[in-house]
């Protein structure tokens, strides 16, 4: 079977001395990342890569992001790969600065879904995230985090947080009331002395039961609250009004759609 051929190098074949400049700009404004893996990628082709850009900066609509330079060949191939490699990070990076800059600095905002994206994707996803400036984890130090399976294997909350208690870390539950009310569930979580209790349901009326039942038996300020189950945008004006202490948003966050960019050649020498 012979070898594939990139067309382009017939279509180029007189013109491989020509030395090429393109730039890439964005289209709407949002948060750039992927930047450093842009570089190596076209610095791995072959390409002259120029950018005084880093990930996490803030872009308007039309501004250059980078310039490539290099053969036809190499500029044609670029197009082809740089802007997926931005694209994608940069849109889920906006949605992340969009979320934090609307719950406000009362609330912490967290993203933990990456961990169920695809292997090949997790830290592109994971980077975009913190360029956007939330956390990927709900908590800052090392923790034993029990969610809602590792629950139900282990029998219930209180089992759950026994059979862990020895490993001498902070721990970090999930509650769904499957076994107990979920008022009941989060009492029992925190005179086991777990460190946050995560209202997994995304039902408001089961948050507002968690919290009076922590404030009716003095547990309030021993936990910290997170809320999650198909959080959007749109709700953290209404969960800012709750004694919250974390917000988990998912889907809203990774499934941000592409930031728009536009690659253009603007010099053929």
């Amino acid at each position: 079977m012979e070898d594939i051929i990139d067309i382009r190098h017939q279509i180029f074949r007189e013109h491989m001395a020509l030395r090429v400049t393109a730039c890439i700009t964005t289209e709407a404004p949002g948060v750039l990342s992927g930047i450093q893996r842009a570089r190596h990628l076209m610095e791995l082709s072959g390409l002259v890569f120029v950018s005084n850009m880093a990930d996490g900066t803030p872009l308007n609509a039309g501004q250059e992001i980078a310039r490539m330079i290099g053969s036809p060949f190499q500029i044609t191939q670029a197009e082809e790969q740089i802007i997926g490699t931005l694209s994608k990070s940069s849109g889920i990076a906006t949605a992340a600065r969009q979320a934090r800059l609307q719950a406000g600095s009362r609330c912490q905002i967290v993203s933990g879904g990456w961990k169920k994206m695809p292997l090949e994707i997790k830290d592109l996803i994971r980077q975009a995230v913190r360029d956007g400036g939330i956390d990927v984890h709900i908590y800052k130090e090392p923790f034993i985090y029990l969610d809602k399976n590792y629950v139900r294997i282990l029998g219930g909350v209180q089992k759950a947080i026994q059979t862990v208690n020895h490993l001498d870390r902070p721990v970090v539950v999930q509650i769904r009331g499957e076994f107990q009310p979920i008022e009941e569930e989060a009492v029992e979580a925190v005179r086991m002395g777990a460190v946050v209790v995560m209202v997994d349901t995304g039902r408001l009326d089961h948050l507002t039961h968690v919290l009076q039942a922590l404030g009716n038996n003095g547990l309030r300020s021993r936990v910290r609250i997170a809320f999650a189950g198909n959080v959007s945008l749109s709700d953290l004006e209404t969960l800012a009004q709750y004694d919250l202490d974390v917000i988990d948003i998912g889907y809203a966050i990774l499934d941000a759609p592409c930031l728009p960019m536009r690659f253009d050649v603007i010099q053929v020498e």
